[in-house]
């Protein structure tokens, strides 16, 4: 489905972006759980698991 770049990768906007994909291809694919992921500047990270519950 690509990334944030082809969309102009605004900052700040990277966690939303990741988050609404992964919600999308939850639903599409009927799946329950799904992980986020991403790198922040200085080195950190982040990362998030969603539960469908409409599964």
């Amino acid at each position: 489905n690509g990334g944030a770049i082809a969309l102009g990768h605004p900052l700040g906007c990277t966690g939303a972006k990741l988050t609404a994909t992964l919600l999308h291809e939850m639903i599409r694919r009927e799946v329950r759980y799904g992980i986020c992921t991403m790198c922040v500047g200085g080195g950190m990270g982040a990362a998030g698991v969603i539960e469908n519950l409409r599964l």
